[in-house]
């Protein structure tokens, strides 16, 4: 696969959370968006393409440390970058 259409593909596994190892910056700025089941998600912290899951944001819950509860989902998985950079 040519590196051109190899860097229009976002990773297998990426975080929003800069303490995973999974935390790409430059990968994030690009502004990946997620497709879960066919359906647009915006509320995703993880995903995990190979494996099938993404860990996503409970909107009225936080854990005891204040940070947003998250709850992981299996199903199919489709990043795709919104932005052209």
């Amino acid at each position: 696969m040519p590196e051109d259409s190899k860097a229009d593909v976002p990773p297998n596994h990426l975080s929003i959370d800069p303490r995973s190892a999974f935390y790409n910056e430059e990968v994030l700025r690009r502004d990946v968006g997620i497709r879960f089941n066919g359906v647009e998600k915006t509320n995703v912290h993880e995903y995990n393409v190979a494996e099938g899951w993404v860990r996503a944001e409970i909107p009225t819950a936080k854990d005891r440390r204040g940070n947003p509860m998250v709850v992981k989902l299996n199903g199919t998985v489709e990043p795709y970058f919104r932005s052209t950079e």
